[in-house]
């Protein structure tokens, strides 16, 4: 059953007890469904702000207990940028209690900046409200929310998907397409019309257009990024959907022995097995035939694997209505096992 409450964001201002308004942290919001690119996305945004010489602070949120996201951005962490983390698998009320904890710790560390990346499947919400409360509205001034989707978005999402592709974009100081390079103009129109769709459908007013930015991310210019640093945020009212029970679950399968040539191989598979569930994303890490680690990354259009420096053999499952035997049997159909 859902329930429709009106929703509105609060502007959230320093307080004459707290920091001078330019002493404050800023604090940016890096949001988007499962697979969209955030993590991507941040690498590159991050390491324009260290060329700038700024201090920064990465706090990583992933769906679940095992962070892989953490790990993918490893490279980043220096001397002037550290990478924190929130612990998944608890309840929402944990979640938030930990999450305001953590930008608590974050704000005695001197940082510039702090990023904050959160799941696939996060309430926005949680955002805004955190940082409206104290301490935190005397030391954190929000930047940007900048929301990642894919410009080759699937065309039928679930009641939920839809709502939190939606209500992720509503707020957003900038909606930013991923993949840009790999979609046709056609998909482009086609995609920003969804999104569109699921304003509508949660009785935002907000509407896209050409205000999306859609370039190629490994061509994106000076000019560019100082755009995206001060996009800043939008308050928008929308019908706030609180859906019961767990609508999204994670699998985890840890030492499975799978080389990654045959692991993408057995994404792809599951992902196109209904008798597997509603598989969003699978993501994860396992080595290659000549033993280096290899980074998975596989939605419903496609599955990719990247070389990466290190990794953890654990392979990571999200979705809907998932069938964990018929996963593993897809997974045990490896010739290697």
């Amino acid at each position: 059953m859902t329930a429709l409450l009106s929703y509105k964001h609060r502007n959230i201002k320093g307080t004459d007890y707290g920091l001078s308004g330019e002493n404050m942290i800023k604090i940016d919001l890096i949001t988007g469904f499962l697979g969209s690119g955030k993590t991507t996305f941040i690498k590159k945004y991050a390491s324009y702000l260290l060329k700038k010489g700024m201090n920064i602070g990465i706090l990583e949120n992933d769906f679940g207990a095992v962070n892989v996201d953490m790990m993918l951005l490893k490279e980043l962490e220096r001397e002037n940028c550290e990478l924190k983390m929130i612990a998944g698998g608890c309840d929402r009320e944990t979640h938030r209690r930990r999450f305001k904890t953590k930008l608590i710790a974050m704000g005695m560390c001197g940082y510039d900046r702090v990023i904050v990346e959160p799941s696939g499947i996060f309430d926005v919400d949680e955002f805004f409200d955190a940082l409206y409360e104290e301490p935190l509205d005397r030391w954190y001034e929000i930047g940007n929310v900048i929301t990642i989707v894919d410009a080759g978005l699937e065309e039928t999402l679930s009641a939920h998907g839809e709502y939190l592709l939606g209500s992720e974009a509503a707020s957003a100081g900038c909606v930013v397409f991923s993949r840009a390079g790999e979609a046709s103009a056609e998909k482009i129109r086609e995609t920003t019309a969804h999104l569109n769709q699921a304003m509508e459908a949660i009785q935002c007013g907000r509407r896209f257009g050409e205000d999306i930015f859609c370039k190629d991310w490994e061509s994106l210019s000076d000019k560019d990024y100082e755009m995206l640093l001060n996009c800043g945020y939008r308050t928008e009212t929308y019908e706030k959907q609180h859906f019961d029970g767990q609508a999204f679950q994670s699998l985890y399968f840890m030492n499975t022995g799978i080389c990654a040539e045959n692991l993408k191989e057995a994404a792809e598979r599951i992902m196109s097995d209904t008798d597997c569930g509603s598989v969003f994303r699978i993501k994860g890490f396992a080595g290659n035939t000549e033993g280096s680690w290899m980074e998975l990354n596989a939605v419903r259009e496609k599955a990719d694997l990247c070389p990466i420096d290190a990794g953890q053999e654990v392979i990571i499952v999200i979705g809907e209505n998932l069938v964990k035997e018929k996963i593993e049997s897809q997974l045990n159909f490896l010739p290697d096992n």
